[in-house]
């Protein structure tokens, strides 16, 4: 949640400041204010809507679970993630996330990255949403979380350094997958 729209090195100075505090567990965030916990994270940018939503994902997760992701490795994963989708402020992606790299849940993130790799490769069309890329991505792999972890790293240091919103295709390690056709924009 803290990276959302901001760089990494600002969410990583809220976390730092999260950390040295001793508050990097969801009951010690659930337990304060969301004012107080929005001063603690401000260096994330959007601070204020940042601390709703964490605060509410950790009263979730306390009220749930005592806090714990332990249960959540093992909760059907249908429900588990409608559960999810149900804490305000939160999407798909960020859920996505939370059951992927927290929890080790076999969900694809179908970011941004994702889907404009994908869609440039003419694996899925130009305007496919999230729900679609994900679905598309879920069918087309084995469910495994560490093959989802490591294929999202590799798609995004992708799109980072060449699939961007104007291509840099002539370096492109993916580039002989193009088949000779031009990448759809």
């Amino acid at each position: 949640m803290l990276t959302q729209h901001t760089a990494w090195v600002n969410a990583a100075l809220a976390i730092a400041a999260l950390r040295s505090r001793r508050l990097l567990t969801p009951a010690r965030v659930a337990d304060l204010s969301v004012s107080d916990l929005a001063r603690v994270i401000r260096p994330a940018g959007t601070h204020r809507v940042k601390a709703r939503r964490l605060h509410a994902l950790t009263r979730w997760l306390v009220e749930r679970s005592s806090g714990s992701f332990d249960r959540m490795r093992t909760a059907p994963l249908g429900p588990l993630r409608r559960s999810l989708l149900e804490i305000p402020g939160l999407g798909p992606e960020t859920a996505d996330a939370i059951l992927l790299y927290a929890v080790g849940r076999p969900v694809f993130v179908a970011d941004a990255y994702a889907r404009r790799v994908l869609a440039r490769h003419r694996l899925i069309g130009p305007t496919a949403g999230y729900e679609e890329a994900r679905a598309w991505l879920e069918a087309h792999l084995p469910s495994d979380p560490g093959l989802f972890n490591e294929f999202h790293a590799l798609l995004v240091a992708v799109g980072k350094s060449n699939c961007r919103t104007v291509p840099r295709c002539d370096d492109c390690p993916l580039r002989p997958d193009l088949r000779g056709q031009a990448p759809a924009r």
